[in-house]
């Protein structure tokens, strides 16, 4: 289906880098990234959270390295591990050497925080000799003093001013491989504190309401916040940070890419909240689908209503489409189009097969359609 007018979202034009061999900015797509909250020193335990976030589907994942111990272990977990590693630093500068060697892909440092110009040098040194890139993490809980003292409080422009003297530090050491974050847990002053940085310079941004809290309200918040950045076609990599599981992170991220046309990845299931006129138990279904299809990465559609107000319309837009009927006996469609009928009892089994098997269909037309390129 073709983008229609009302759902183009113009995204901002930025310079493009690379975290390991993911492209972040420029056309690339936007990126989900997580973060581990295992010990990083603890190798197996690390490496155990980061796979199960890429059988999630994160495109990135960021580790905290406050020890040696913990820089040093970089070494093992890369080895064990396909997606790019960012390694998150804060105040001491040997911590992002010593990433940097033992495999990180990106650096998450302030610049104004690791101390003098012949440290940060160090840095940059070892950034472009290990082939790192770096991310200025701008947050409204640890502004520098000097500029609180002059705002009075966390504003859009102490954390604009911040990124972008943060950014010259890297510039004057002819250092152009970076993205930034201009995060606060205020909605309001993260959004505003993003619009004026992406007017500002020309840099990837990296997306984020720090600390938003717990599954529910995070999720809402960062919705909301993320989303209205995201429909402005700023951001080019996100975060969503959660006091939940970290492998809840990217399912929201994706959630939210995908709610917006910006990213497709797995079953997108369109479901009505159900009600009297319901002809099956909508909610049941629906959770039991969401589960048992949680493995399917090809991006697809399924609806699923409760009767047939909405259902044949909905239906009509989606891969797979199902519609409660009466007597128990009920509607199927494929493209749109009803293909037969189906009885209570049969329903998850039923669709979870029927999405199955068109999933496989439309991963062997894409790899017949690229060996066909590769041969041409």
């Amino acid at each position: 289906m073709s983008v229609r007018p009302y759902r183009d979202i113009q995204r901002r034009k930025c310079r493009q880098i690379h975290v390991g061999k993911v492209p972040v900015g420029g056309d690339a797509p936007i990126t989900v990234q997580s973060m581990t909250n295992t010990l990083t020193h603890d190798v197996k335990a690390t490496v155990e959270q980061i796979q199960g976030l890429e059988r999630a589907g994160a495109d990135i994942v960021r580790v905290s390295c406050p020890d040696q111990e913990s820089s040093l272990a970089l070494k093992e977990i890369v080895r064990q591990v396909n997606v790019p590693i960012v390694a998150d630093i804060h105040f001491h500068y040997k911590r992002a050497i010593e990433a940097a060697k033992n495999g990180a892909a990106c650096l998450r440092i302030n610049p104004g925080n690791i101390g003098s110009s012949e440290r940060v040098k160090e840095v940059v040194k070892a950034a472009k000799d290990y082939g790192c890139s770096m991310r200025i993490g701008v947050n409204a809980g640890s502004l520098e003093k000097e500029l609180l003292e002059r705002y009075g409080e966390p504003c859009p422009e102490a954390m604009v001013e911040s990124a972008l003297t943060h950014a010259k530090i890297l510039e004057d050491n002819d250092f152009f491989e970076f993205k930034i974050s201009c995060k606060a847990s205020d909605i309001f002053l993260a959004v505003a504190a993003y619009q004026q940085l992406s007017e500002a310079c020309d840099y990837p941004l990296h997306l984020g309401i720090t600390e938003a809290g717990g599954l529910m309200s995070g999720t809402i918040k960062s919705s909301i916040g993320m989303g209205s950045l995201l429909w402005a076609g700023i951001g080019d990599t996100i975060r969503v940070s959660l006091s939940a599981e970290p492998v809840e992170e990217i399912k929201v991220g994706f959630d939210i890419l995908k709610s917006l046309g910006l990213r497709r990845r797995g079953v997108t299931v369109i479901s009505c909240p159900s009600c009297a006129r319901q002809q099956f138990e909508v909610i049941k279904t629906v959770e039991a689908l969401e589960k048992r299809l949680s493995h399917i990465t090809t991006a697809m559609t399924l609806s699923v209503i409760g009767c047939v107000v909405n259902g044949p319309g909905e239906a009509r837009e989606t891969d797979i489409g199902f519609t409660g009927g009466g007597n128990g006996t009920h509607q199927v469609y494929v493209a749109g189009i009803p293909a037969h009928r189906l009885k209570d009892e049969s329903i998850v089994d039923h669709l979870v097969a029927m999405v199955e098997k068109k999933a496989a269909e439309i991963e062997a037309a894409a790899k017949k359609e690229e060996t066909a390129e590769a041969v041409s």
